[in-house]
């Protein structure tokens, strides 16, 4: 099965846990955020060090380092943006009846800072791995954030599915933002594009002179790209795919009951006391 199989099993395995956990963490209550930033920016450092640590290596087991290390940090990303760290300067609802462009507009407001922060990892990560032969890590954070972008913008122009359940309480204001439609022109552009990149990438990983290092990156590679094409197609298809993480989505279903009851303690009314009878 090496070195397909245990790539492409190695690749679902990380996307799924990581996914997972990530719903899970941003679901528990706000008071524990510091404490799972604190550990995923731990985490975060040494995945930075291992991307420069395996940059200047290239046999199989540095090119599973580098991509792990890349998948680290763009968790760490993640994170920062559902935990409320890095959204945008906006943190408002979008006002209705504005035009596509306005929408537009705001809800990049609603994003800067956590764009930019991709932007510098990105950065870092390609300053780390230099002219190295290991860019896996390179590659599969470009990867990555390719995906996530073609994804906020089909949600944002409109699919049937925008997987709102993931977002925290705090992230609420970003549901106006999302558009709830069967299908939006970008939508068979994204699916095509991402279909094209894999079939690119399983043919780099089966070409008759890639060595073992080079076949195991490019099937890791190619295992992302296709499952960004799966994630694209939960946009649209009636399934139940956060099913998926159902034990990640139990902190949020725990988070929402809390949030109720408190609101609903807000805003009850006192009973009336009522007068004492005249003897």
């Amino acid at each position: 099965m090496d070195p397909f199989g245990y790539p492409i099993l190695f690749a679902l395995f990380f996307w799924w846990f990581s996914t997972g956990a990530i719903i899970y963490l941003d679901g528990l209550p706000r008071s524990t955020f510091r404490w799972s930033m604190l550990g995923a920016t731990g985490v975060g450092a040494l995945a930075l060090w291992g991307i420069w640590w395996s940059s200047d290596r290239s046999s199989v087991e540095y090119v599973y380092c580098s991509f792990s290390c890349a998948l680290l940090l763009w968790a760490w990303n993640e994170m920062a943006f559902l935990m409320g760290f890095l959204t945008g300067p906006r943190k408002v609802a979008c006002p209705p009846g504005l035009s596509l462009r306005s929408r537009f507009e705001l809800s990049v407001l609603t994003l800067a800072h956590h764009e930019a922060a991709l932007l510098v990892t990105g950065g870092l990560i390609l300053v780390l791995t230099g002219d190295g032969p290991n860019w896996i890590g390179a590659a599969t954070f470009l990867l990555l954030w390719g995906m996530r972008l073609s994804t906020k913008l089909n949600i944002f122009l409109g699919v049937p599915n925008t997987a709102e359940e993931v977002l925290p309480p705090h992230l609420h204001f970003l549901k106006s933002y999302f558009q709830v439609r069967p299908m939006n022109l970008l939508f068979p552009v994204s699916v095509t594009a991402g279909t094209v990149v894999s079939a690119w990438l399983i043919g780099r990983a089966i070409a008759p002179g890639a060595t073992s290092a080079e076949a195991t990156g490019e099937t890791l590679l190619a295992a992302l790209a296709v499952l960004g094409v799966v994630e694209h197609w939960f946009l649209v298809v009636p399934l139940p795919s956060l099913a998926l993480w159902g034990w990640g989505l139990a902190s949020h279903a725990q988070s929402h009951a809390q949030s109720h009851a408190q609101t609903a303690r807000e805003v009850e009314v006192p009973p009336v006391i009522s007068k004492a009878r005249a003897p």
